[in-house]
């Protein structure tokens, strides 16, 4: 066997025996995300703070397809001194812990005027403190098993959303801490991010003007599915051997125009 053949073989491996815990996973790309990791072989952690039927079904539904391969855990991930329970209640489930996926976010308008003091810390705790803080807990778990790290942004981290400011600032700050944990937990744990464009509409009203006027900017003049995030993370996660500090626009080339 060449080299150039054995470093491919190895490359190709399924995600068996590892362990990914996946954040805010109950539901919408979360849960996508979760359902592909597992499709791939991984054990899956499905965290959730409020949605506890649906992250129950998720996981009842992924062990009926492998006895024991996905297991529920509750927190509201803003109490940063309870993060490294968590990954150690994870870690005792499954025996590691491979790929950590900060998913979980908080998303809504704080258009400049209105904006107060609690919208700045439950944005900004949601969407940078709480990633900042479990990737920290998770450092010795994922150095063990030289696992990686992924974070879901947006694309709205470059550019700014109408009326988003704090969650504008707050993505663009988990752009940066991407980068930073990237360059240093190197060589031992790899990080990387997937920006999503239009994947799901809010699930607050949205007029058809405005989502006719999003997907004008679209070249591919549609928006995307919760499936082309999770197929990008699992290539994060198990492919991309020799990529980190990147974050992928999984946008139907939207921010190309940007």
């Amino acid at each position: 066997m060449s080299p150039l053949y054995r470093d491919w073989a190895v490359m190709s491996e399924n995600l068996q025996n590892k362990v990914a815990l996946v954040t805010g996973a109950a539901r919408r790309i979360g849960a996508a995300i979760a359902t592909r990791l597992h499709s791939d072989g991984a054990r899956v952690a499905v965290h959730y703070r409020g949605s506890a039927t649906d992250a129950e079904l998720l996981v009842s539904q992924l062990n009926k397809r492998r006895a024991n391969s996905a297991a529920a855990f509750q927190l509201d991930l803003q109490y940063t001194d309870e993060l490294p329970s968590l990954i150690a209640d994870v870690t005792d489930w499954g025996g590691r812990l491979d790929i950590l996926v900060n998913n979980a976010s908080t998303f809504y308008p704080t258009p400049a005027g209105d904006i107060s003091e609690d919208h700045w810390d439950d944005l900004m705790g949601a969407n940078l403190k709480a990633p900042l803080f479990l990737s920290q807990a998770a450092i010795t778990e994922l150095r063990a098993t030289h696992g990686a790290i992924i974070n879901i942004v947006d694309i709205h981290s470059q550019r700014p959303l109408r009326n988003h400011t704090v969650y504008g600032v707050a993505k663009a700050g988990l752009a940066m801490l991407t980068r930073s944990l990237a360059r240093d937990l190197a060589p031992d744990i790899r990080v990387n991010g997937v920006s999503p464009g239009a994947i799901l509409w809010p699930e607050d009203d949205m007029t058809e003007t405005t989502r006719n006027s999003i997907l004008g900017q679209i070249p591919l003049k549609r928006p995307g599915d919760p499936d082309d995030i999770a197929a990008c993370v699992l290539f994060l996660a198990r492919d991309a051997t020799y990529v980190t500090g990147q974050i992928i626009a999984v946008d139907g080339g939207r921010s190309m125009g940007w």
